[in-house]
């Protein structure tokens, strides 16, 4: 069996491989382990996405941190970043999630932040792997069970939090948003009103089944349609658990996570507030981004792929902005993760301030061909590419193909029975070719 934990926490499809016995065992040994170490009661926070697992596994998981002698601290339904900062807000010991964030609604994950605000480190989940099997002794009892306690305010105060993030002046701009049918249906459109901008909005009615449905940020054609229907100035548009953001301008262009650290990143630096003038991206990230930047004078750096290595990189060196062409994007001063609504009110200051429309900021950013193919395997062997003679010769040969011209990034997904193939080049039909070709080779042998 392989690592429980995944680049984003337990992942899968929920009352299967992410089971009630999981959870509850999850929240058990977190619990546990932070009585243990605290010699106290612990407090964590604990919030979910709108699918229909979510009432299942919450009450698996809550019941588990209480029989570990642990409190919750209940958010209902509420967004990944929004924990991250409620969790500090409260005082609390640990933070939980329960979404698949992007991912179709079968699915669903259980993810941890510390008493910061930031995702646990590989060790730290490792820790947790290894004390699923401990004896953990005698269980609380009497008045050393844990309580939930739910935390009416919880919405308020992050809406509170995130309104002073930027001083806007958006009053009367026309913004479309897309809530995915997610975590964002009643924050996103709450904020955006409240900072006076004519809001209209789409998938926005959550019925536990059509989260990420053809909608939201990885369902963009959604909201470009919409966009040009309402005569928006811009849309947002947000994942199931609203920590990523991709815009599309007035006219229905895609302006994706890339194009958003690029005009974000000119702007910071232009303030003078883009420490060390760095932005940190992963290997997936478009040469273009690379280009605009160092037209300004901005250094890009390259991490794998992962949010989680992203902030990482940051926070060991100080930079203040990073993240990935999905739209996961940190904001490293206002936040401890990457978080929808603040990514939209960055990029909505930096669009005011420059005095342009969205369509003509996003085109500084060069967009250089790049062919993305999923290629289904079995779960398991996600990673067995790099041991298979016939795939790392295929690799080798098309790298030196592309040598000088572009680029070859291979990486098994975190969270899916795929491996993504991804080719950059200077021809958008060679690249294609070649991404499918290796995409059906290594479906062919992995499956």
């Amino acid at each position: 069996m392989g690592r429980l934990f995944g680049t984003d926490g337990v992942r899968g499809v929920a009352n299967d491989e992410l089971s009630l016995e999981l959870a509850y065992k999850l929240g058990e040994t977190v619990s546990y382990t932070l009585r243990k170490e605290k010699d106290k009661r612990p407090i964590i926070t604990l919030g979910r996405d709108t699918r229909v697992s979510g009432d299942m596994l919450e009450s698996a998981l809550m019941a588990g941190i209480m029989a570990g002698g642990g409190n919750v601290y209940y958010l209902g339904i509420i967004s990944t970043p929004a924990v991250a900062y409620l969790t500090r807000y409260y005082d609390a010991d640990a933070g939980a999630v329960i979404s698949a964030s992007h991912n179709p609604m079968e699915f669903n994950g259980i993810k941890f932040f510390n008493r910061d605000g930031f995702k646990l480190p590989d060790k730290i989940e490792d820790e947790i792997e290894a004390g699923l099997k401990e004896d953990k002794g005698k269980r609380p009892t009497g008045c050393d069970i844990g309580r939930r306690y739910d935390m009416k305010n919880a919405e308020a105060a992050y809406i509170y939090y995130l309104k002073r993030i930027e001083k806007l002046d958006i009053k009367g701009m026309k913004i479309a948003l897309d809530c995915a049918n997610g975590a964002s249906f009643r924050v996103a459109p709450a904020l955006f009103k409240a900072l006076g901008a004519d809001v209209s909005l789409i998938n926005d009615v959550p019925t536990g089944f059509n989260i990420n449905d053809g909608c939201g940020s990885t369902h963009i054609e959604a909201l470009q349609n919409f966009v040009k229907e309402c005569s928006a100035e811009i849309g947002l548009a947000f994942d199931g658990d609203a920590d990523r953001l991709i815009a599309v301008d007035g006219r229905g262009n895609v302006v994706n996570g890339d194009s958003v650290m690029a005009i974000c990143g000119i702007d910071l630096k232009e303030r003078g507030l883009l420490n060390k003038d760095t932005v940190v991206a992963t290997v997936m990230s478009n040469l273009g981004l690379e280009v605009a930047l160092k037209k300004h004078g901005i250094k890009l750096l390259r991490t794998k792929v992962g949010d989680r290595y992203v902030l990482e990189e940051m926070r060991k060196e100080g930079y203040s902005l990073g993240g990935e062409q999905s739209g996961h994007i940190i904001f490293l001063d206002s936040a401890t993760t990457g978080d929808g609504m603040i990514s939209a009110l960055k990029l909505l200051g930096a669009v005011t301030r420059s005095g342009k429309d969205l369509y003509k900021l996003s085109s500084i950013v060069p967009n250089f061909p790049q062919t993305l193919i999923n290629a289904h395997v079995a779960n398991s062997k996600k990673a067995d590419y790099v041991n298979d003679k016939v795939i790392t010769t295929e690799i080798e040969r098309i790298e030196k193909e592309f040598d000088g011209r572009g680029r070859v990034v291979i990486r098994p997904s975190g969270t899916e029975p795929l491996v993504r193939v991804m080719i950059e080049g200077d021809n958008e039909g060679e690249t294609k070719k070649e991404a499918e070709g290796l995409a059906a080779l290594i479906e062919k042998r992995l499956s």
